[in-house]
């Protein structure tokens, strides 16, 4: 008997493996009916749903929380010269590094807020954060002799329009999916996962700089 039993289960097992690989059915998406929202803004360190979001979004918004304290711990005691200080002249400095994750998250909150065709954006604001989404030359030239004071606050600023208006949007808004650069489909949730990915790959960056500062 135990073994007819193990048999039948280890059939339907495979039956259910095949028809996922194959997309005959689906997986659910992970629950969260369980969880207890995060009840402090100090846990960086607890990954999960937040107190005024869909626990998607809260759960990606801890996700980026923590990632940007990181990132403000990298660099927040550096000064004017060590944020301006470039490896060579095709270098990016720490401080146009900064100012370009600010660019980075505005851009993405008027394609995924404001579903604004990518680019599409006013005049106004290209004016403002083009040179910092694009680095290069441009930004060696123009990004410096700013205190770290300058660049927290720009962080600061975008971020507190992130967490607004996140907190306006449910787990259908951040699951939606629509082609992208290429025209691979996307979804709202990846790309704002690739806001937080974007921090770290530019961390990494500030961290290196950081051991090649001069004494």
């Amino acid at each position: 008997m135990k073994n007819s039993t193990k048999n039948t289960q280890r059939r339907k097992f495979i039956k259910e493996s095949a028809l996922l690989t194959a997309g005959l059915i689906s997986a659910p998406l992970v629950s969260f009916s369980q969880s207890k929202p995060t009840q402090s803004s100090d846990s960086i360190y607890i990954i999960g749903p937040q107190n005024g979001y869909s626990p998607h979004i809260g759960t990606l918004l801890s996700t980026m929380t923590m990632m940007r304290e990181w990132v403000i711990g990298t660099v927040k005691d550096l000064s004017v010269e060590e944020l301006d200080f470039q490896i060579d002249d095709k270098s990016n400095s720490i401080g146009a590094m900064l100012l370009h994750l600010a660019a980075t998250e505005k851009y993405y909150q008027l394609n995924t807020f404001d579903e604004m065709e990518w680019g599409t954006w006013s005049e106004e604001i290209k004016k403002e954060w083009d040179i910092a989404s694009g680095l290069g030359e441009k930004g060696r030239e123009h990004i410096k002799g700013n205190d770290i004071s300058y660049y927290l606050a720009k962080l600061e600023e975008v971020r507190e329009v992130t967490k607004k208006e996140f907190a306006k949007r449910n787990d259908e808004w951040i699951m939606k999916s629509e082609p992208f650069f290429g025209n691979k489909l996307t979804n709202n949730y990846c790309k704002w996962f690739h806001v937080c990915e974007h921090e770290s790959n530019h961390r990494g960056q500030m961290k290196f700089i950081i051991k090649r500062l001069p004494a």
